[in-house]
């Protein structure tokens, strides 16, 4: 797909919502499956199934990336696709945008050693490289756009409402809420 037809794809949604405001709500889906020891799989609409996994250090097989690298990938990803979005929308030419992400975990929260660490990462840092002639002020207004609507940015920066429920051979028995 080109810069202009992402631009047109883009304009033709934005104009959709704005005389369907109903159209903006969307719900994205994953189904994820145990496979073998802690390999998993992970099906996403129609595309082949991914294969999460760890490294031989936390017990895995390393046959792919595992949930904590995959959210770097995602917000590295989710901010490249908002760069090439919003210059395509906003006139600027990207010769090059790539994104170096780093979580930074202390594993004693992961393993229950510690109960005061959290489990997840203490610390997300990234650098994003652009490069275009572009001039200055425009790319400052493109970063600020990009960082201020990048939806996993939000996801990862602000708390969400997260459910889930538990069944055991058919049956409820477990059920989360979290930050309602």
């Amino acid at each position: 797909m080109s810069q202009e037809s992402v631009k047109q794809a883009l304009g033709s949604l934005i104009e959709n919502i704005k005389t369907n405001p109903a159209a903006s709500r969307v719900v994205f889906r994953a189904s994820t499956k145990l496979e073998e020891d802690v390999r998993c799989s992970a099906t996403v609409r129609n595309f082949p199934p991914l294969t999460i996994d760890e490294p031989p250090d936390l017990g895995g097989g390393d046959q792919g990336m595992n949930p904590v690298e995959l959210v770097l990938v995602a917000l590295g990803t989710c901010q490249e696709i908002m760069y090439s979005a919003y210059s395509a929308f906003m006139g600027i030419k990207l010769d090059e945008c790539k994104v170096e992400v780093k979580g930074y975990l202390d594993l004693r929260g992961l393993l229950s050693i510690d109960p005061a660490i959290s489990a997840g990462y203490q610390q997300i840092s990234y650098t994003t490289t652009l490069r275009s002639s572009a001039d200055p002020k425009a790319i400052e207004q493109l970063i600020e756009v990009v960082e201020g609507h990048c939806p996993v940015m939000d996801i990862l920066a602000r708390a969400q409402k997260v459910t889930g429920q538990t069944t055991l051979n058919g049956n409820p028995i477990h059920s989360l809420a979290l930050n309602q």
